[in-house]
C-alpha cells in the first residue's frame, strides 16, 4: 500500500511550503510507514539555511515525520478521524547524525509503538542512502479541528 500526493493531502492539512512529504511507501496499515521527501535547492529554508551551504533544518526533519506519522494514523482510523487534525504532543531522544542537502532523499521510517485511539507513539529513523541521518521517538494527538 502507499499514498501518492494527493492522497497524502486529503489526510492531513499542510500545504506548501509546509508539506514535508512527497509520498508514503511500504505502508503496514496503522502500524508503520515510510515517507519520501526529495530534497531540492528550491525549499523555501535554504536562502536563509544556509545560503553558502544550504542544509535542511533538523526541526523540519521532524516535521517531516511526524506528518509521515498523521497519515498512518488518519487511514488507520478511516471515519473514525473525519474532522479531526494530528498535533505533536512530545518529541523525545532527537539526535541528529549528518546534514541533508539538496538533492538527498529522504526516507521517513515510522513505526508504531502505541496508538489505536487519540493517543499515538511512533519510533523515526530518517535516513538517506541508508545512512542515519535523524531518528527520534514522536508522540501526537488526534483532535477536533
Amino acid at each position: 500500500m502507499a499514498f501518492d500526493i494527493a492522497q497524502i493531502m486529503e489526510a492531513i492539512p499542510h500545504r506548501y511550503p509546509f508539506l514535508l512529504v512527497d509520498k508514503i511507501v511500504d505502508v503496514e496499515k496503522g502500524e508503520s510507514a515510510v515517507g519520501i521527501k526529495n530534497v531540492t535547492i528550491n525549499e523555501p529554508f535554504f536562502p536563509g539555511h544556509f545560503p553558502q551551504k544550504p542544509v535542511m533544518p533538523g526541526v523540519l526533519i521532524l516535521e517531516a515525520m511526524a506528518q509521515t506519522a498523521g497519515v498512518l494514523a488518519i487511514d488507520f482510523l478511516g471515519e473514525d478521524a473525519k474532522g479531526k487534525v494530528v498535533y505533536f504532543m512530545g518529541i523525545d531522544g532527537a539526535k541528529f547524525r549528518q546534514p541533508v542537502v539538496p538533492g538527498d532523499q529522504l526516507h521517513l521510517k515510522v513505526t508504531k509503538t502505541r496508538g489505536g485511539g487519540a493517543v499515538w507513539k511512533f519510533d523515526a529513523v530518517a535516513t538517506v542512502d541508508g545512512a542515519v541521518v535523524a531518528q527520534a521517538k514522536l508522540t501526537a494527538m488526534l483532535a477536533a479541528e
